[in-house]
């Protein structure tokens, strides 16, 4: 029996319904009087829903009735839309005639395994303790794994409120995939354990979940009919999250219509107007749809999924911080605290001095430094293959052959270097297996050894402002210095927080981390210089 997640699919304001329509549009039309469902329901609702009619009929879905996904529906028309319907939107029923798509966003990947820390001799980030002591993330930050895992390894990370979420059955948990809180439980807010942080925040949940879409304003704003905000309970918001990110966020549910939801996202791609990164020719394929000042929703005409997996795998801002003007506190009732600046390693740091926003000051030297997340669609834009054209669907999720021998996209979203035959092969032809990984692995080989690189120099810049520090060396060379390590950590942790090693823009990647040993050198050359006996 398939258990339903409802959620509100209408809102009210000032006696006029609100009902979700098609491209992410709010209809206020004034309910019509009662009557009863007749056949599907599809006409009675038409009637007030025109815009839902325009997107469903035509359309793959156009004959499912709308009891497919929306339950409660005579008390909604009865009521004079009083009383609102709701909205199915577990996996699982997308799941009953995308089987396949559906079991593939499951399956559970040995590749790599769980838990995987970064912050080890071994991991992408070796060094990573020293240098973003004190943040949050050098108690635990582990590589990626499936989708599947998205809520619940968010839950049991070691920074995530002190390790109150575990598994029920402790590690025989760690592959189980299905609702978090069949698999999760709460130990209580006075449980803690050692060497944990209390991180979290309800802005960071929402790419990882779509449990919340009709529970949550544009951009987190307080609203009394959003259940939701930036500021809310991290607690409370985690123990209302069952599912993963569903088929909804990229999928428009009336009509099929590729779309974006992450409002952050929206936001950045109309601010940056034509010179947004997914931009062709000045212009994007995305319609904006205002919900009526409650929400937006992006709908496209053809699937890019460069913006639909920019939902999630993007730089972005969720934390509270502090200004670069006058250090003052940045806090969730703020903007900031939602933020994506779509920008590449580059222009980041510009960015958000312009922004007048920084995470944290590292530990020694007081450096203002961001915190980078997962920046996968800047670094792949402007690469050899996004101006060919390749999105990340063909790469990450290439077509297979079904039990049926009908070809899909694969929803559990491949390490193209494990598929390289799927991934590869259909546009390099001449190419073996074995060539293509060897390729690969070079790019990552040479771009992990930048990485490493440029570790060494900010932590020997670390190490030698401290020293510099206690010789007395003048605040204004240790500002030149601090000035140094700030430019050097953004185009260092962009490689490391971004999870290519690389290989989506070895050109860009090379360059900025270069451009990251130079600035840690200049630091260290400056304090040293500051330090050296005056010459008679």
């Amino acid at each position: 029996m398939l258990k339903k997640s409802v959620v509100t699919v209408a809102l009210m304001a000032g006696g006029v319904a609100l009902a979700l329509t098609g491209p992410g549009q709010l209809n206020a039309a004034k309910a019509k009087p009662a009557a009863k469902v007749v056949n599907d329901g599809r006409a009675k609702c038409y009637e007030c829903h025109e815009e839902i009619k325009a997107m469903k009929e035509g359309s793959k879905h156009a004959k499912l009735a709308c009891q497919t996904c929306h339950d409660n529906l005579e008390k909604h028309m009865s009521s004079m839309g009083e009383t609102k319907p709701g909205t199915i939107i577990d996996q699982a029923l997308c799941g009953k005639c995308h089987k396949d798509q559906y079991e593939s966003f499951y399956k559970v990947s040995s590749e790599g395994g769980a838990r995987k820390e970064k912050g080890v001799p071994t991991g992408r980030s070796p060094q990573q303790d020293k240098l973003l002591a004190p943040h949050g993330f050098t108690f635990e930050h582990n590589e990626p794994r499936g989708h599947a895992f998205m809520v619940t390894d968010q839950f049991v990370v070691d920074r995530f409120q002190g390790g109150r979420f575990q598994y029920k059955n402790g590690w025989n948990d760690v592959n189980r995939t299905g609702k978090a809180w069949d698999i999760l439980e709460d130990k209580g807010k006075d449980f803690k354990l050692p060497e944990t942080a209390m991180a979290g925040n309800p802005t960071c949940i929402q790419c990882k979940t779509s449990d919340h879409i009709l529970k949550w304003k544009f951009m987190g704003d307080k609203d009394p009919k959003a259940k939701w905000d930036r500021s809310s309970s991290i607690v409370d918001v985690a123990k209302d999250t069952q599912n993963p990110v569903g088929c909804i966020h990229c999928h428009d549910p009336h009509g099929t219509q590729p779309r974006v939801v992450r409002d952050a996202l929206i936001q950045a791609i109309e601010r940056e107007g034509a010179n947004n990164i997914f931009a062709k020719g000045g212009k994007t394929d995305l319609k904006v749809q205002d919900f009526r000042g409650f929400r937006k929703i992006g709908v496209m005409e053809k699937s890019d999924s460069r913006m639909m997996c920019a939902q999630c795998h993007v730089e972005y801002n969720c934390n509270t911080g502090k200004q670069w003007t006058d250090g003052g506190d940045v806090k969730y009732a703020d903007q900031r605290t939602n933020h994506i600046p779509l920008k590449n390693a580059k222009d980041l740091l510009d960015h958000y001095r312009k922004l007048d926003f920084f995470d944290f000051k590292h530990a020694v030297t007081g450096a203002r430094l961001i915190k980078m997340q997962h920046p996968e669609a800047e670094a792949f834009a402007g690469s050899v293959h996004d101006r060919a054209g390749v999105q990340c669907h063909q790469c990450h999720m290439p077509k297979m052959k079904g039990k049926d021998g009908k070809q899909f996209s694969a929803h559990g979203v491949v390490k193209p270097i494990n598929a390289v035959k799927e991934s590869c092969l259909g546009c390099h032809p001449k190419s073996s297996v074995d060539e293509k990984k060897y390729q690969i692995e070079s790019v990552r080989n040479y771009v992990k050894g930048k990485m490493r690189k440029a570790e060494y120099w900010i932590g020997k810049l670390i190490d030698t402002y401290a020293v510099a520090k206690r010789a007395g060396v003048p605040e204004d060379v240790l500002a030149k210095a601090r000035a140094k390590h700030e430019e050097a950590h953004v185009l260092w942790e962009f490689w490391t927080a971004e999870n290519s090693d690389g290989f989506h823009n070895p050109d860009l990647a090379r360059e900025t981390l270069t451009g990251a040993i130079k600035a840690a050198k200049d630091g260290v050359a400056l304090l040293n210089e500051a330090m050296e006996p005056k010459k008679q």
